[in-house]
């Protein structure tokens, strides 16, 4: 209930009957609940931005959509295309870089909440508003600009509770678009985590992005706003530290295996996509525990961005009956289950474990060397 003693129903009701957009009415209404999640992403310049549930969700972070358009400053381009721009991420970071946005979105709602958001910034900023135009990207295509940014919607349409397209094929712009005007611009092209590798073209800069330990993106680079002698990338983001990037010309060869040392290291999962992990070793002074599974080993400790590090404290039985006696033995209550190479659900071992006491510390299940086991350790 607000303080004017109308409730959000009666606020809405009051809006309809004024002839007021329902869509726009509702999204109105949610305003301060999305402004206060927005900060994650965009920090204070939330406060004065619009936003829909789904926009707020598919949107870019500002500190990745900062990267982004840092690459079009070094390519050169002085106007990008922002094709499918949603409420406006990426055209907000190019306004901000001094590159001139072209943004384009299929959906009016959204539309008009991308021109509210790049007004907020072309005010702050002393230049005049960018012109979103309304219709299919594909169509409108990027003109004469000098490069071109897509973000192919991977979600149903709507401005909340929508869901993940399955196929690449239905994603809009489509990947035929987005790679035959990257044939032509530097181009930029954001697309989901998990995109599947072998739909990324050989010319292709491939980088594989996470904030704050979350895998966020995948992005395919072309032209003069792709790196030279780069084709694999790891970029980190964590807090307010610089980010760190491992980048490699291909794929990087798996580790050997090695016995398992005083720590262990689970890679970012920018690292593990990337395909990295070799390389990654080679710096840590590690190796693989097992073959196709994704944790080093190593008998020191080397700080990293690109991995969390453990230290092993000792290797408990496999079994879970006896598992749950060694706990109880060391009086462990609160415990950090991480499994790779191991079908065992988490959140249902720790019910079944019945943990009582005031120790706390982080048990593995994987596999060394081909054997399963339970690692009990602490995070360095």
């Amino acid at each position: 209930m607000r303080a004017d003693g109308l409730g959000s129903d009666a606020i809405s009701r009051r809006l309809r009957s004024a002839g007021a957009d329902p869509a726009l009415a509702a999204a109105a209404l949610t305003q301060s609940e999305l402004r206060a999640a927005a900060l994650r992403k965009f920090g204070p310049l939330s406060a004065g931005l619009l936003f829909t549930r789904a926009g707020l969700e598919q949107a870019t972070r500002a500190p990745v959509a900062a990267l982004h358009a840092a690459r079009f400053v070094a390519a050169g381009c002085r106007s990008v295309a922002d094709l499918g721009c949603g409420i406006g991420a990426e055209s907000l970071a190019l306004l901000a870089a001094g590159i001139e946005p072209r943004p384009v979105e299929i959906d009016p709602l959204t539309a008009g909440f991308a021109r509210h958001n790049l007004a907020v910034l072309a005010a702050a900023r002393g230049v005049a508003a960018p012109e979103v135009r309304v219709g299919d990207a594909e169509q409108i295509g990027p003109g004469d600009a000098d490069g071109v940014f897509l973000d192919p919607a991977r979600r149903t349409a709507g401005h909340s509770d929508t869901r993940r397209i399955a196929s690449s094929e239905d994603y809009s712009p489509s990947l035929r678009t987005a790679f035959g005007l990257a044939e032509r611009l530097p181009a930029g092209i954001k697309l989901g985590p998990g995109f599947d590798r072998e739909l990324i073209p050989e010319r292709a800069e491939a980088q594989w992005v996470s904030v704050d330990g979350q895998l966020v993106e995948t992005g395919l680079w072309f032209g003069a706003a792709a790196r030279p002698g780069i084709r694999r990338a790891a970029l980190v983001l964590r807090g307010e530290a610089p980010a760190a990037e491992l980048s490699a010309a291909a794929d990087a060869a798996d580790a050997p295996a090695t016995a398992l040392g005083e720590y262990l290291y689970e890679p970012d999962g920018a690292v593990i996509r990337a395909r990295l992990i070799g390389l990654l070793a080679e710096r840590l002074g590690a190796g693989m525990l097992s073959e196709g599974i994704a944790y080093l080993s190593g008998a020191r400790l080397v700080e990293t961005p690109f991995a969390s590090a453990f230290r092993i404290m000792e290797e408990l039985p496999a079994r879970e009956r006896e598992l749950r006696r060694a706990l109880q033995q060391r009086g462990i209550g609160s415990l950090e289950i991480k499994k790779r190479g191991s079908d065992v659900d988490p959140a249902e071992l720790r019910r079944r474990l019945k943990l009582r006491g005031e120790g706390r510390a982080s048990l593995i299940l994987t596999r060394v060397a081909g054997r399963h086991v339970a690692l009990l350790a602490e995070r360095c």
